[in-house]
């Protein structure tokens, strides 16, 4: 899921700075979420996915981007 969140940031041309700022949390935790060094709480998912404009499902699953 980790690479995924990175994967989606980028297709949607986001920077770390700019996805952090708008979850509310600081770059460097964005930084080890991304990783895959950090467990994401629901609310913190919740907020990714509607920030990248995705739904849980669509983070989880390993198929295409869209």
């Amino acid at each position: 899921m980790a690479k995924r969140i990175r994967a989606f940031r980028k297709l949607r041309g986001l920077t770390q700075q700019q996805l952090s700022e708008r979850v509310r949390i600081s770059v460097s935790v964005l930084g080890e979420i991304e990783r895959g060094n950090r467990q994401i709480d629901e609310r913190m998912m919740k907020e990714i996915c509607k920030q990248l404009n995705i739904s849980h499902d669509e983070l989880a699953s390993p198929g295409s981007f869209r």
